[in-house]
């Protein structure tokens, strides 16, 4: 069973695999979060690559392009990334690895096995995985649902029975959706939700507002039953307030 993902820092956990593997870790600090994974000889993680923070001497790290993880055209026109990083324990006693999180970001553990097998992330929320985990990018194909933007349609699909760990902005919140049960949700604060949960979309205003930007103008209205994970501060967001607060020097001016 994998850790809950209010996790405190320094506290210890135990995952165990459908094949009754046993592999401990811990998930370190407050805001910008590292997990570190204890990995027995010639067991490997998968990780995104530029994720690797470090690692004990025995283990080797590649990076390869894993065919089962559906990338390709997709991730290639949006400026993803096509490949990831294999860390895998050579050695003959255990080693560690440690996996940090990209950004301001809180580290949320997985087990895909509890959430029947499938999870839906935003994109690049991925940030490793143990055993079996599956990475692909989705699209909705309903109309009404696809909003203005790659990042607004581009979805992250998490399958397989494995133990995953991803990534979201600020404080997390998770809310356990009843049958029924709806909870409306500003699209870009929605860091995961299992697939049992129905999403529509709601525009808060006209359509050219929507097509010309603005806070709080496409809402999710999310329908259990299901469990929804919440961030409080999105990497897009984050990063508008930076650009914001950012007043260039103009040069030759007295």
């Amino acid at each position: 069973m994998a850790a809950p993902f209010f996790s405190t820092p320094f506290q210890p956990y135990v995952y165990q695999s459908p094949q009754e593997n046993v592999t401990p870790f811990q998930i370190l600090g407050g805001e910008a979060q590292i997990v570190q994974i204890m990995l027995k000889p010639q067991e490997k993680i998968v990780a995104r690559p530029g994720s690797m923070c470090y690692m004990s001497g025995a283990v080797h790290m590649e990076n390869v392009y894993i065919p089962e993880n559906e990338v390709g055209m997709w991730q290639w026109l949006f400026g993803k990334a096509v490949t990831s990083i294999v860390l895998l324990n050579q050695g003959s006693s255990d080693g560690f690895v440690g996996i940090s999180a990209p950004s301001l970001a809180r580290i949320l553990p997985i087990d895909l096995a509890m959430f029947g097998g499938e999870i839906l992330c935003q994109p690049d929320a991925f940030l490793c995985s143990l055993n079996d985990v599956k990475v692909n990018n989705t699209t909705d194909q309903r109309a009404r649902n696809i909003v203005v933007g790659a990042e607004g349609f581009l979805r992250q699909k998490l399958t397989g029975q494995g133990l995953a760990f991803i990534v979201a902005g600020g404080s997390v919140v998770q809310k356990n959706l009843e049958v029924g049960e709806e909870l409306a949700v500003d699209v870009s604060c929605i860091a995961a939700l299992s697939g049992t949960v129905n999403v529509q979309i709601k525009y808060n205003g006209p359509m050219r507002r929507v097509v010309f930007g603005g806070d709080n103008l496409v809402t999710a209205v999310l329908t259990g039953p299901g469990i929804v994970f919440i961030q409080s501060l999105p990497f897009q967001r984050f990063s508008q307030r930076i650009a914001s607060g950012y007043i260039p020097k103009h040069e030759g001016k007295s």
